[in-house]
Protein backbone atom coordinates (compact mmCIF):
# COMPACT_ATOMS: atom_id res chain seq x y z
CA UNK A 1 0.00 0.00 0.00
CA UNK A 2 3.22 2.08 1.07
CA UNK A 3 4.57 1.30 -2.08
CA UNK A 4 1.37 2.49 -4.46
CA UNK A 5 0.74 5.54 -2.04
CA UNK A 6 4.69 6.65 -3.31
CA UNK A 7 4.19 6.06 -7.07
CA UNK A 8 1.04 8.06 -7.14
CA UNK A 9 2.97 10.72 -5.75
CA UNK A 10 6.15 10.60 -8.01
CA UNK A 11 3.01 10.55 -10.79
CA UNK A 12 1.53 13.53 -8.92
CA UNK A 13 4.99 15.48 -8.66
CA UNK A 14 5.61 14.26 -12.83
CA UNK A 15 2.91 15.68 -13.93
CA UNK A 16 3.06 18.63 -12.28
CA UNK A 17 6.14 19.39 -13.46
CA UNK A 18 4.64 18.97 -17.24
CA UNK A 19 2.32 21.45 -16.78
CA UNK A 20 5.13 24.22 -15.76
CA UNK A 21 7.12 23.18 -19.02
CA UNK A 22 8.27 26.36 -20.43
CA UNK A 23 10.74 27.88 -22.45
CA UNK A 24 11.99 31.81 -23.45
CA UNK A 25 13.56 32.32 -26.49
CA UNK A 26 15.76 35.47 -27.42
CA UNK A 27 15.96 36.58 -31.14
CA UNK A 28 16.59 39.37 -33.89
CA UNK A 29 17.87 40.53 -36.88
CA UNK A 30 20.89 43.33 -37.34
CA UNK A 31 20.68 44.80 -40.29
CA UNK A 32 22.49 47.84 -42.27
CA UNK A 33 23.78 49.01 -45.49
CA UNK A 34 24.36 52.11 -47.30
CA UNK A 35 22.40 54.07 -49.42
CA UNK A 36 22.14 56.35 -52.82
CA UNK A 37 19.25 58.52 -53.45
CA UNK A 38 19.12 61.09 -56.47
CA UNK A 39 16.70 64.10 -56.54
CA UNK A 40 16.30 64.33 -52.82
CA UNK A 41 15.88 67.77 -50.85
CA UNK A 42 17.63 66.61 -47.76
CA UNK A 43 16.23 69.58 -46.25
CA UNK A 44 17.38 72.17 -48.96
CA UNK A 45 15.99 73.47 -51.83
CA UNK A 46 16.66 72.04 -55.08
CA UNK A 47 17.72 68.37 -56.21
CA UNK A 48 20.26 67.00 -54.65
CA UNK A 49 22.06 63.69 -54.70
CA UNK A 50 22.46 62.08 -51.25
CA UNK A 51 24.60 59.10 -49.97
CA UNK A 52 23.90 57.64 -46.41
CA UNK A 53 24.43 54.57 -43.87
CA UNK A 54 20.95 53.24 -43.27
CA UNK A 55 19.49 50.47 -40.59
CA UNK A 56 16.68 47.93 -41.17
CA UNK A 57 16.80 47.85 -45.24
CA UNK A 58 15.29 43.92 -45.97
CA UNK A 59 14.50 43.83 -42.39
CA UNK A 60 13.84 45.96 -39.25
CA UNK A 61 16.87 45.54 -36.71
CA UNK A 62 15.36 44.78 -33.88
CA UNK A 63 15.36 41.73 -31.16
CA UNK A 64 13.06 40.28 -29.16
CA UNK A 65 12.12 37.90 -26.30
CA UNK A 66 9.48 35.25 -26.96
CA UNK A 67 7.88 33.17 -24.41
CA UNK A 68 5.78 30.12 -24.22
CA UNK A 69 4.38 28.02 -21.18
CA UNK A 70 2.63 24.39 -21.16
CA UNK A 71 -0.45 24.58 -19.01
CA UNK A 72 -1.48 21.19 -20.16
CA UNK A 73 -4.57 20.26 -22.07
CA UNK A 74 -3.48 21.43 -25.31
CA UNK A 75 -3.07 25.09 -23.67
CA UNK A 76 -0.74 27.31 -23.29
CA UNK A 77 0.46 30.70 -22.53
CA UNK A 78 2.38 32.82 -24.69
CA UNK A 79 3.94 36.47 -24.93
CA UNK A 80 6.23 38.51 -27.19
CA UNK A 81 8.10 41.48 -26.52
CA UNK A 82 10.23 42.95 -29.35
CA UNK A 83 12.20 45.85 -29.74
CA UNK A 84 13.19 47.93 -33.04
CA UNK A 85 16.19 49.85 -33.35
CA UNK A 86 18.34 51.85 -35.81
CA UNK A 87 21.49 49.85 -35.85
CA UNK A 88 23.64 52.91 -37.38
CA UNK A 89 22.88 55.30 -34.47
CA UNK A 90 22.01 52.92 -31.70
CA UNK A 91 18.62 54.54 -31.02
CA UNK A 92 15.41 52.53 -30.35
CA UNK A 93 12.90 53.08 -33.42
CA UNK A 94 9.09 53.37 -33.58
CA UNK A 95 8.69 56.67 -31.45
CA UNK A 96 11.68 55.31 -28.90
CA UNK A 97 9.52 52.87 -27.21
CA UNK A 98 11.12 50.04 -25.75
CA UNK A 99 9.03 47.58 -27.32
CA UNK A 100 7.44 49.31 -29.90
CA UNK A 101 7.82 46.49 -32.86
CA UNK A 102 5.40 43.98 -30.64
CA UNK A 103 4.27 43.47 -27.06
CA UNK A 104 1.59 40.91 -26.28
CA UNK A 105 0.73 38.35 -23.75
CA UNK A 106 -2.39 35.74 -23.96
CA UNK A 107 -3.19 32.05 -24.78
CA UNK A 108 -2.69 29.40 -27.37
CA UNK A 109 -4.09 26.33 -28.24
CA UNK A 110 -5.80 24.23 -31.53
CA UNK A 111 -8.71 26.89 -32.04
CA UNK A 112 -6.02 29.41 -32.26
CA UNK A 113 -4.54 32.51 -29.68
CA UNK A 114 -5.81 34.67 -28.25
CA UNK A 115 -3.59 38.01 -27.37
CA UNK A 116 -3.66 41.32 -25.39
CA UNK A 117 -1.65 44.04 -25.99
CA UNK A 118 0.61 46.05 -29.17
CA UNK A 119 0.61 43.80 -32.04
CA UNK A 120 1.25 44.07 -35.86
CA UNK A 121 -1.66 44.64 -37.74
CA UNK A 122 -3.79 41.97 -40.15
CA UNK A 123 -3.34 44.42 -43.01
CA UNK A 124 0.30 44.16 -42.05
CA UNK A 125 0.65 40.91 -41.63
CA UNK A 126 -0.95 40.82 -45.08
CA UNK A 127 1.50 42.54 -46.86
CA UNK A 128 4.20 40.12 -45.46
CA UNK A 129 2.54 37.44 -47.58
CA UNK A 130 1.20 38.97 -50.40
CA UNK A 131 3.97 42.13 -51.26
CA UNK A 132 6.61 40.45 -53.26
CA UNK A 133 9.10 42.54 -52.17
CA UNK A 134 7.73 41.30 -48.39
CA UNK A 135 7.37 44.79 -47.00
CA UNK A 136 10.86 45.65 -46.62
CA UNK A 137 11.54 49.43 -45.39
CA UNK A 138 13.71 49.88 -48.45
CA UNK A 139 11.72 49.57 -51.16
CA UNK A 140 8.47 47.82 -51.24
CA UNK A 141 4.61 48.34 -51.25
CA UNK A 142 5.43 50.30 -47.77
CA UNK A 143 6.38 53.19 -50.32
CA UNK A 144 3.54 53.59 -52.02
CA UNK A 145 0.95 52.74 -48.97
CA UNK A 146 1.08 53.38 -45.41
CA UNK A 147 2.08 49.81 -44.75
CA UNK A 148 4.95 50.83 -41.93
CA UNK A 149 3.73 53.72 -40.68
CA UNK A 150 0.16 52.09 -39.81
CA UNK A 151 1.72 48.65 -39.11
CA UNK A 152 1.19 48.38 -35.40
CA UNK A 153 -1.59 49.22 -33.15
CA UNK A 154 -1.61 49.24 -29.30
CA UNK A 155 -4.75 48.97 -26.86
CA UNK A 156 -5.64 45.75 -29.04
CA UNK A 157 -7.09 42.59 -29.16
CA UNK A 158 -6.00 39.88 -31.58
CA UNK A 159 -6.92 36.70 -33.03
CA UNK A 160 -5.32 34.25 -35.59
CA UNK A 161 -6.41 31.04 -36.05
CA UNK A 162 -5.01 28.69 -38.69
CA UNK A 163 -7.25 25.77 -40.06
CA UNK A 164 -5.34 23.04 -42.50
CA UNK A 165 -4.49 25.37 -45.39
CA UNK A 166 -6.73 28.72 -44.04
CA UNK A 167 -5.51 31.48 -41.49
CA UNK A 168 -7.86 34.11 -39.98
CA UNK A 169 -6.71 36.72 -38.10
CA UNK A 170 -8.86 39.30 -36.27
CA UNK A 171 -7.84 42.58 -34.50
CA UNK A 172 -9.68 45.57 -32.61
CA UNK A 173 -8.00 48.25 -31.06
CA UNK A 174 -9.15 50.67 -28.12
CA UNK A 175 -7.11 53.36 -29.23
CA UNK A 176 -4.45 52.16 -31.99
CA UNK A 177 -1.50 54.96 -30.98
CA UNK A 178 -2.11 56.37 -27.51
CA UNK A 179 -4.43 56.34 -24.68
CA UNK A 180 -8.71 55.95 -24.24
CA UNK A 181 -10.13 58.72 -23.62
CA UNK A 182 -13.46 58.09 -21.62
CA UNK A 183 -16.88 58.78 -23.46
CA UNK A 184 -14.41 59.46 -27.26
CA UNK A 185 -14.94 56.11 -28.22
CA UNK A 186 -14.35 56.35 -32.06
CA UNK A 187 -10.86 57.97 -31.82
CA UNK A 188 -8.19 56.26 -32.67
CA UNK A 189 -10.17 52.89 -32.72
CA UNK A 190 -9.01 50.67 -35.29
CA UNK A 191 -10.72 47.28 -36.20
CA UNK A 192 -9.57 44.53 -39.16
CA UNK A 193 -10.05 41.35 -40.61
CA UNK A 194 -7.73 38.77 -42.54
CA UNK A 195 -8.55 35.77 -44.49
CA UNK A 196 -5.83 33.35 -45.99
CA UNK A 197 -5.75 30.42 -48.38
CA UNK A 198 -3.00 27.95 -49.30
CA UNK A 199 -3.13 24.71 -51.38
CA UNK A 200 -0.08 23.69 -53.40
CA UNK A 201 1.28 26.73 -55.61
CA UNK A 202 -1.43 28.49 -54.78
CA UNK A 203 -2.55 31.16 -52.42
CA UNK A 204 -4.89 34.27 -51.97
CA UNK A 205 -5.75 36.22 -49.70
CA UNK A 206 -7.70 39.00 -48.95
CA UNK A 207 -7.81 41.97 -45.93
CA UNK A 208 -10.37 44.69 -44.57
CA UNK A 209 -9.02 47.57 -42.34
CA UNK A 210 -11.16 50.78 -41.08
CA UNK A 211 -9.09 53.17 -38.57
CA UNK A 212 -10.24 56.33 -36.96
CA UNK A 213 -7.87 59.33 -36.21
CA UNK A 214 -8.26 61.54 -33.12
CA UNK A 215 -9.02 64.56 -34.74
CA UNK A 216 -6.67 66.37 -31.96
CA UNK A 217 -10.14 65.74 -29.57
CA UNK A 218 -10.42 65.10 -25.87
CA UNK A 219 -14.30 65.04 -26.08
CA UNK A 220 -17.23 62.93 -27.71
CA UNK A 221 -17.29 63.11 -31.22
CA UNK A 222 -19.67 61.14 -33.77
CA UNK A 223 -17.54 62.24 -36.79
CA UNK A 224 -13.83 61.12 -36.12
CA UNK A 225 -11.22 61.62 -39.19
CA UNK A 226 -11.53 57.61 -40.77
CA UNK A 227 -9.60 55.74 -43.53
CA UNK A 228 -11.20 52.65 -44.98
CA UNK A 229 -8.94 50.29 -46.65
CA UNK A 230 -9.68 46.43 -48.36
CA UNK A 231 -7.18 44.43 -50.63
CA UNK A 232 -7.55 41.15 -52.10
CA UNK A 233 -3.52 39.29 -53.27
CA UNK A 234 -2.76 36.28 -54.72
CA UNK A 235 0.50 33.98 -55.70
CA UNK A 236 1.35 31.15 -57.74
CA UNK A 237 4.88 29.35 -57.54
CA UNK A 238 6.14 27.75 -60.65
CA UNK A 239 9.19 25.96 -59.91
CA UNK A 240 11.85 28.09 -58.73
CA UNK A 241 9.81 30.94 -59.62
CA UNK A 242 6.78 32.78 -57.73
CA UNK A 243 4.02 35.43 -59.24
CA UNK A 244 2.42 37.77 -56.98
CA UNK A 245 -0.77 40.18 -57.91
CA UNK A 246 -2.73 42.60 -56.04
CA UNK A 247 -5.05 45.10 -55.28
CA UNK A 248 -5.60 47.39 -52.90
CA UNK A 249 -8.72 50.46 -51.95
CA UNK A 250 -8.71 53.33 -49.89
CA UNK A 251 -10.77 56.04 -49.21
CA UNK A 252 -10.63 58.39 -46.54
CA UNK A 253 -13.71 60.27 -45.11
CA UNK A 254 -14.30 63.13 -42.31
CA UNK A 255 -11.52 65.06 -43.93
CA UNK A 256 -8.95 62.16 -43.39
CA UNK A 257 -6.18 62.49 -46.33
CA UNK A 258 -4.44 59.06 -47.99
CA UNK A 259 -0.65 59.55 -47.85
CA UNK A 260 0.17 60.84 -51.73
CA UNK A 261 -3.02 62.23 -52.24
CA UNK A 262 -2.79 65.36 -53.44
CA UNK A 263 -4.84 68.23 -56.26
CA UNK A 264 -3.02 67.97 -59.30
CA UNK A 265 -0.08 69.92 -60.11
CA UNK A 266 0.09 71.53 -56.07
CA UNK A 267 1.19 70.33 -53.17
CA UNK A 268 -2.39 70.87 -50.82
CA UNK A 269 -3.68 67.42 -49.59
CA UNK A 270 -6.90 66.22 -50.75
CA UNK A 271 -9.51 65.06 -48.54
CA UNK A 272 -12.30 62.48 -48.61
CA UNK A 273 -9.77 60.68 -51.81
CA UNK A 274 -10.37 57.51 -52.95
CA UNK A 275 -7.09 55.63 -54.21
CA UNK A 276 -6.53 51.97 -55.98
CA UNK A 277 -3.39 50.67 -55.61
CA UNK A 278 -2.43 47.73 -58.03
CA UNK A 279 1.10 45.42 -58.28
CA UNK A 280 2.86 42.71 -59.75
CA UNK A 281 6.07 40.73 -59.25
CA UNK A 282 7.84 37.72 -59.19
CA UNK A 283 10.04 35.83 -57.19
CA UNK A 284 12.79 33.16 -58.60
CA UNK A 285 15.27 31.36 -56.48
CA UNK A 286 18.66 31.03 -58.80
CA UNK A 287 20.62 28.66 -56.29
CA UNK A 288 19.70 27.29 -52.92
CA UNK A 289 21.85 30.69 -52.27
CA UNK A 290 21.13 33.29 -54.31
CA UNK A 291 17.67 34.71 -54.71
CA UNK A 292 16.14 37.84 -57.73
CA UNK A 293 12.83 39.69 -56.96
CA UNK A 294 11.06 42.47 -59.08
CA UNK A 295 8.17 44.54 -58.55
CA UNK A 296 6.07 47.29 -59.74
CA UNK A 297 3.18 49.30 -58.07
CA UNK A 298 1.12 51.47 -59.67
CA UNK A 299 -1.10 53.95 -57.35
CA UNK A 300 -4.34 55.70 -59.28
CA UNK A 301 -5.59 58.39 -57.25
CA UNK A 302 -9.50 59.29 -58.10
CA UNK A 303 -9.57 63.11 -58.81
CA UNK A 304 -6.11 63.98 -59.30
CA UNK A 305 -3.47 63.01 -62.29
CA UNK A 306 -1.00 62.73 -59.27
CA UNK A 307 -0.30 58.81 -59.85
CA UNK A 308 2.98 57.80 -59.31
CA UNK A 309 5.06 53.90 -60.59
CA UNK A 310 7.44 52.68 -58.20
CA UNK A 311 9.58 50.02 -60.12
CA UNK A 312 11.76 47.86 -57.74
CA UNK A 313 14.61 44.67 -57.89
CA UNK A 314 16.40 43.07 -55.50
CA UNK A 315 19.15 40.68 -55.50
CA UNK A 316 20.01 38.57 -52.09
CA UNK A 317 22.79 36.30 -51.73
CA UNK A 318 23.32 34.18 -48.21
CA UNK A 319 26.29 33.41 -47.15
CA UNK A 320 25.05 31.35 -44.35
CA UNK A 321 21.57 29.83 -43.19
CA UNK A 322 21.75 33.37 -40.49
CA UNK A 323 23.96 35.94 -42.58
CA UNK A 324 23.10 37.65 -46.21
CA UNK A 325 24.18 40.02 -48.02
CA UNK A 326 21.72 42.15 -50.63
CA UNK A 327 21.25 45.01 -52.99
CA UNK A 328 18.25 46.75 -54.02
CA UNK A 329 17.31 48.89 -56.20
CA UNK A 330 14.33 51.21 -56.94
CA UNK A 331 12.99 54.09 -59.64
CA UNK A 332 9.85 55.82 -59.18
CA UNK A 333 8.21 58.06 -62.10
CA UNK A 334 5.98 61.44 -60.47
CA UNK A 335 3.69 63.25 -62.51
CA UNK A 336 1.69 66.35 -61.94
CA UNK A 337 3.52 66.82 -58.66
CA UNK A 338 3.30 63.80 -56.94
CA UNK A 339 5.84 63.30 -54.46
CA UNK A 340 6.21 59.66 -53.94
CA UNK A 341 10.08 58.69 -53.52
CA UNK A 342 11.51 55.60 -53.24
CA UNK A 343 11.35 55.66 -49.54
CA UNK A 344 7.87 56.66 -49.40
CA UNK A 345 5.60 60.00 -49.70
CA UNK A 346 6.84 63.31 -48.40
CA UNK A 347 5.81 64.06 -45.35
CA UNK A 348 5.43 60.36 -44.00
CA UNK A 349 8.03 58.92 -41.72
CA UNK A 350 10.76 60.71 -40.75
CA UNK A 351 12.71 60.03 -44.37
CA UNK A 352 15.83 62.74 -44.79
CA UNK A 353 15.60 62.20 -48.26
CA UNK A 354 12.54 63.02 -49.63
CA UNK A 355 11.97 63.71 -53.00
CA UNK A 356 11.78 67.04 -54.94
CA UNK A 357 7.38 67.16 -55.93
CA UNK A 358 7.30 66.55 -59.50
CA UNK A 359 11.02 65.01 -59.71
CA UNK A 360 11.30 61.45 -60.27
CA UNK A 361 13.49 59.59 -58.35
CA UNK A 362 16.21 56.73 -58.27
CA UNK A 363 17.52 54.89 -54.93
CA UNK A 364 20.14 52.12 -54.79
CA UNK A 365 21.26 50.30 -50.88
CA UNK A 366 23.71 47.64 -50.49
CA UNK A 367 24.24 46.06 -47.32
CA UNK A 368 24.06 43.39 -45.07
CA UNK A 369 21.95 41.40 -42.40
CA UNK A 370 22.48 38.97 -39.60
CA UNK A 371 19.48 36.63 -38.06
CA UNK A 372 20.13 35.52 -34.69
Amino acid sequence: MKMKLFAAAVAALAAGGAYAQSSVTLYGVADAGIEYTNHATVGKTGNNNAFRLTSGNQSGSRWGLRGIEDLGGGLKGIFVLESGFSIDTGTSGQGSRLFGRQAFVGLQSQYGQLTLGRHQTPFYDFGLIYDPMAISTRYSIGAQDNYIGASRADNSVKYIGTFSGLTVQALYSFQRDGQEVPGVFTAGREYAFMASYAAGPFSVGAAYDESNGTNGTTTPTTNAQMIRRATVAGTYAIGPAKVYAGYRYAHSFNGATLPGAIVANTATALSNSVSNLYWLGVGYQLTPAFSLTGAAYYQDFKSTSADPWNFVATADYALSKRTDLYTSLSYVKNKSNSALGVNGFNGVGTDSAVVTPGQNQFGATVGIRHKF
